[in-house]
């Protein structure tokens, strides 16, 4: 049995990250940027599955979490309000031989500042060197997600789906109604999306699933939707395999949609559903040099 000790370590993700980055032109979302680590290693599904504790989330979802942390204190990668990641100007051109030292660069830094900090009588938190080292508490870029999720996966079944119908509603389907308990075929319910002047029936599927949806689940899906409609869409609070995504773009075959668990919670975040957003404004003061030397 596979298990999080037989998964390459966060630091073994680095130059896999930087160049995935650089494959797909030098940016990518979360959820692509995983994708092209996993399938450029390659992974296999049984190790894809393997979860991060209880779920849903999985190890390597969780150490390339980490992997990105450390990359951005290196200067090399940065990441949007979108959680959309892009390599800066370093990053194109950092020396991939250089990486372990830049490495312990950071670490050396972090624990000066965690010294620092407990001089000065300030609470050391989860971000401290020996925390991060150890991955004892959840990566910076996915801790409130994780959380979310972990309440999520707690609906039942019917819940999740009518929680699918709600976020459907909010999004501008109309005559969304879930039939999952009708046993149909797979499908758990239906809307009308409606796009300016055009409207077109679309078929969803929930999964309220720890781990790594494989795409035999999305051809399974495909397969219900035959002679109904032509347009899908797969909700899980998991991840999707790289298998699995290109199966759900295949050429010739109904297009599926599919929404990860990163994913749903954006989408629960933006709605505000189960989410509570507060903005804080932060000023960056710069004192201007010579400004008091002339006449006002």
């Amino acid at each position: 049995m596979l298990t999080k000790d037989d998964l390459p370590q966060y630091r073994d993700f680095y130059e896999a990250i930087l160049s995935a980055l650089t494959a797909v032109g030098g940016s990518a979302s979360i959820s692509e940027a995983d994708s092209q680590v996993i399938e450029a290693w390659p992974f296999t599904e049984r190790e894809q599955a393997v979860l991060h504790g209880p779920g849903p989330g999985t190890e390597i979802e969780y150490r390339l979490a980490w992997a990105r942390t450390y990359l951005k204190k290196m200067g090399l990668i940065t990441n949007s309000r979108r959680g959309v990641w892009s390599l800066t100007p370093e990053g194109q051109v950092v020396d991939r031989r250089m990486l372990p030292e830049l490495h312990a660069a950071v670490l050396e830094q972090m624990k000066a500042d965690r010294i620092k900090r407990a001089k000065s009588g300030i609470r050391v938190g989860a971000d401290d060197a020996a925390a991060a080292e150890d991955l004892t508490d959840d990566p910076p870029d996915g801790g409130w997600q994780q959380r979310l999720l972990e309440q999520v996966m707690r609906l039942t079944p019917d819940e999740f789906e009518r929680l699918a119908q709600r976020l459907l509603r909010e999004e501008g389907f109309v005559n969304t109604e879930v039939t999952g308990r009708s046993h149909d075929g797979g499908i758990d319910g239906r809307g009308v999306y409606r796009l300016s002047l055009l409207s077109f029936p679309v078929f969803f599927q929930c999964k309220r699933y720890s781990g790594s949806v494989s795409a035999g689940a999305v051809r399974d899906f495909r397969g219900a939707m035959a002679g109904r409609g032509d347009q899908g869409l797969l909700i899980t609070t998991g991840t999707f395999t790289p298998a699995a995504r290109a199966e759900a773009r295949r050429d010739g075959a109904p297009p599926i949609d599919l929404i990860d668990g990163m994913e749903l919670c954006e989408l629960l975040k933006n709605l505000r559903l189960g989410v509570e957003v507060r903005e804080r404004v932060v000023e960056d003061v710069t004192v201007i040099d010579g400004f008091f030397e002339r006449e006002f």
